[in-house]
């Protein structure tokens, strides 16, 4: 590290540069989720996939369950290599075949980051609203543009201050969401639409919990606690960070499904995500969007970190600062069109149901590998993009490769994103193929994982050599790139 602005990318963190606990990783997941993002997840299950809100609140507790131990197990290897999620990934796929799942995350951030800087616009449009100004055409344009420009900041002086952004924006932010409840819970009406059980969409609706939180943070995992002491207790690795996001996600989802009910009998501008905290008493909707926007920007500069960590195992060696700015650019673009469309809920269900394609395949290859190498890895080997034990053929490691693209396919055979059904998954619903359930997640899994397992049994280097197993005997030259 140099100066105030973080220089360090996916090499290496030296075991004296490594601080904090275990329990520091809950305060960072909580903190990234513990926002208005989370809440509109809660809002989809009702207003998207017409769940009512007992029917929402039973996906939201089952799709926590199984998403976030996700992120605490690739939290693990953090500690043990020092280095990034997608980096540990060479091990399993090879440094070239990596440089596609960099691509995939990367872009996945991207959409993220979109989404969290049009929920920002809204934000500032409603609190523009109350002081009588409106903003339209050019004007929403450049208001956008300076969002974007002013989020773009933080990510930029690295991981220490985002920690501790993190940390003192928890509190905050729990304190503004127990407020939001108590003036929106007297209002939900748990029975305001009579909807029967239909076990195909809530198979869809927990699939949409599991890769909107802890599937899709799980390509984060290490890349937070890879500055954690290499001696730190796994367990609570693993139980810090998965609580950090289950927590959050489980109540505010259901707070969102909760004020999904009173949109629904209201008529509120559905176009809104923040429609209703905005139609509170003025006294605490001013405050409340104000830290709406500072925690969407808190937590964009989390994605935004993670990006240009995965844009680096792409191959992509560009300084910290020009990748923020790319992101930046990407995220403002994708938000005047999605806001010009007043679509953001068809769009949000369409862009996180097509993350399963990927995500799923991806962590199980991921988590086998490391169960198979029994959490031990060759740090030279994830270092060198070219050469090194983990090179494989043209630096493709065919059984990990193999088993992604496969899995890919499997899972968007049996898809449902609501703009995309794939053919096996309209055998369920052929009527109504728009009511086919949402199979992706675990065709993708257990296809990826099979295969994997089959092809990848036999591999000479699941034995780490003693030497290289442990960041604690391994010298910080070794993770240069070739």
């Amino acid at each position: 590290m140099s100066g105030p602005v973080e220089q360090r990318g996916i090499d290496l963190v030296p075991l004296q540069n490594r601080y904090g606990k275990p329990r520091d990783l809950f305060f960072l997941w909580a903190g990234t989720t513990t926002n208005i993002y989370t809440v509109t997840y809660g809002a989809l299950l009702v207003l998207v996939f017409g769940l009512s809100f007992p029917q929402a609140v039973i996906a939201i507790v089952a799709g926590n369950i199984l998403a976030y131990p996700l992120l605490g197990l690739t939290s693990l290897q953090g500690p043990t290599t020092g280095t990034t999620t997608m980096t540990i990934s060479r091990a399993s796929l090879g440094p070239n075949a990596a440089r596609v799942n960099g691509v995939f995350s990367w872009l996945m951030l991207i959409g993220f980051q979109a989404g969290g800087l049009i929920l920002v616009y809204y934000a500032v449009d409603a609190l523009l609203g109350f002081a009588g100004l409106a903003v339209d055409g050019a004007l929403q344009i450049a208001l956008i543009a300076l969002l974007g420009v002013i989020q773009m900041l933080l990510p930029l002086f690295g991981h220490r201050l985002l920690m501790a952004a993190q940390k003192y924006a928890t509190v905050v932010f729990a304190v503004a969401f127990v407020v939001l409840a108590v003036l929106i819970v007297p209002q939900i009406r748990p029975d305001s639409a009579d909807v029967p059980f239909s076990m195909m969409g809530m198979i869809s609706a927990i699939a949409l919990v599991v890769v909107s939180g802890g599937l899709s943070w799980a390509p984060s995992g290490a890349n937070f606690s890879r500055y954690l002491p290499a001696e730190s207790n796994p367990r609570s690795i693993a139980l810090w960070a998965g609580l950090g996001g289950f927590l959050p996600y489980v109540l505010l989802q259901t707070l969102g499904a909760g004020m999904a009910t009173v949109a629904v009998d209201d008529t509120i501008d559905l176009t809104n995500p923040l429609a209703i905290p905005a139609m509170l008493p003025t006294a605490f909707a001013v405050p409340f969007l104000l830290l709406v926007v500072v925690g969407l920007m808190v937590q964009n500069s989390t994605n935004i970190y993670s990006s240009g960590l995965n844009l680096q195992t792409a191959g992509i060696h560009a300084p910290r600062w020009l990748i923020v700015i790319t992101d930046t650019v990407a995220c403002v673009v994708i938000a005047v069109i999605a806001v010009s469309q007043s679509s953001f809920y068809e769009l949000l269900n369409a862009f996180v149901a097509s993350l399963s394609i990927w995500l799923a395949p991806w962590v199980t290859i991921y988590l086998i590998d490391w169960i198979m190498r029994r959490g031990r890895y060759r740090l030279s080997g994830l270092a060198n993009e070219r050469g090194g034990v983990y090179w494989g053929t043209g630096g493709v490691r065919w059984p990990g490769f193999i088993s992604l693209v496969v899995g890919m396919v499997a899972a968007a055979l049996c898809a449902n994103t609501g703009t995309f059904v794939g053919p096996v998954t309209q055998l369920f619903s052929p009527d109504a193929p728009a009511y086919a359930p949402d199979l992706s997640i675990i065709v993708g899994m257990v296809v990826s994982g099979l295969l994997y397992a089959i092809l990848n049994r036999t591999d000479p280097t699941l034995q780490a050599s003693p030497e290289h197993a442990h960041p604690g005997t391994a010298h910080d030259e070794e993770f240069t790139h070739a």
